[in-house]
């Protein structure tokens, strides 16, 4: 293997540039239609909440068979508003994931509860459950009132295993379901198999926006009540402040859009299926693709486990030389991206949290193997050729 990968013969050099996302190919087609949507906003003017979000709520809701869906300004405020809006606040504390988003353990410490950490599992990068009974099991976890796992890469974590364990200990269960739109675990969609979810439509998901939004799944009447008073400074009636909410509206233009993609969705995550599978085997028959859950001389690729139907919001491989690879497609113009670089418990913002480097060994080792490789609904066969090829180059 060459030692600088990324010095590679120029001959080797694809003549196509591989984008890791291209948006304006799921734009085009669409164009008419999401600017008559954007000028009904305009036209009645209802720009915070109103019509346009009361009925994308509604078909979203719908769509996925939960009885409440309440859109928010982000993804963020989302897990803030269903840990808020399932009472978790000062005094409790949650279990989550040292390798996700930010916003996961965030969102804990902004509804004033304090984060516990359990290590992942190798294959899924999802919470494992034998790391989160040892968390139950430890001293500090006396005032554990929820878990919330993440649905990372848009596959749901074990919802047999996180189920048990919660109901042993009598714990709520939280779903962290930014990336995972239409992903489901034994046939139930995420965003129903907890007590509240919270989704993200940020740019770049699955279901995205066309900026900042975000929506709160629940069947709990009195959750989805109390997430409605939140998003609005705390208002039930105008003017009327029961408790210290936010400001985490949906606006209309956003949920204009979104009614809109919603009819797409289930298209766009069958060809993110079809591109996952097609990468399987071509990964496959360039005999680079090892066994798991550890990278030897080639790539680890992702796995998708019983009982899940994963919607591929990113394909994630691993290598022993991430960063050498990451640099040598770079060199090709090929895109890719590190999720994510830095567990959260090596993070300097969350340094209260007590972990050190060695904590959580799966999650950090992780984090220095883990690479995303171009995946949308449009990506070409021939563009998915040159990525693995220029990675067949990389391991030769």
């Amino acid at each position: 293997m060459p030692d600088h990968p990324q010095s590679a013969p120029s001959h080797n050099k694809t003549a196509i540039a591989v984008p890791m996302l291209d948006l304006k190919r799921q734009y085009e087609p669409l164009h008419k239609e999401l600017l008559a949507a954007l000028e009904h906003v305009l036209e009645t003017q209802q720009f915070i909440l109103g019509e346009q979000v009361a009925s994308f709520e509604h078909a979203a809701a719908a769509q996925l068979g939960v009885s409440h869906a309440i859109g928010c300004s982000s993804g963020t405020d989302a897990l803030w508003l269903a840990l808020a809006a399932a009472h978790i606040g000062p005094g409790d504390s949650v279990i989550t994931t040292p390798f996700s988003f930010f916003a996961s353990v965030s969102a804990i410490l902004r509804a004033g509860a304090e984060a516990i950490l359990a290590d992942i599992d190798p294959a899924t990068f999802n919470l494992d459950a034998a790391a989160i009974r040892t968390a139950l099991d430890s001293p500090s976890a006396s005032n554990v009132k929820a878990i919330l796992p993440v649905h990372l890469y848009g596959q749901c974590a074990d919802w047999d295993a996180l189920t048990k364990a919660a109901d042993d200990h009598g714990l709520k269960l939280i779903e962290d379901a930014a990336q995972a739109w239409g992903a489901r675990w034994n046939k139930k969609p995420a965003g129903t198999l907890g007590d509240a979810a919270a989704f993200s439509f940020y740019p770049t998901k699955n279901l995205s926006a066309a900026g900042d939004a975000g929506m709160v799944t629940t069947n709990n009447d009195e959750v989805a009540e109390r997430a409605r008073m939140l998003r609005q400074h705390g208002m039930r009636r105008r003017y009327h402040h029961d408790e210290l909410g936010w400001n985490a509206r949906l606006d209309g233009f956003q949920g204009a859009i979104l009614e809109i993609k919603l009819k797409y969705i289930a298209g766009w995550n069958d060809a993110r299926r079809t591109i996952a599978h097609r990468y399987d085997d071509l990964f496959r028959k360039a005999g680079i693709a090892n066994p798991g859950p550890y990278p030897a001389r080639g790539l680890v690729l992702p796995t998708e486990v019983p009982g899940a139907h994963h919607v591929w919001h990113q394909y994630v491989v691993r290598c022993a030389r991430r960063d050498q690879l990451r640099d040598f497609l770079s060199a090709r113009n090929i895109g890719s991206e590190i999720y994510y670089p830095v567990p959260l418990h090596l993070q300097t913002a969350l340094k209260s949290l007590g972990y050190a480097e060695g904590d959580f060994p799966e999650a950090e080792r992780a984090a220095r193997e883990v690479l995303a490789l171009p995946i949308f609904p449009e990506l070409r066969e021939d563009e998915q050729q040159t990525v693995v090829t220029a990675i067949a180059d990389f391991l030769s």
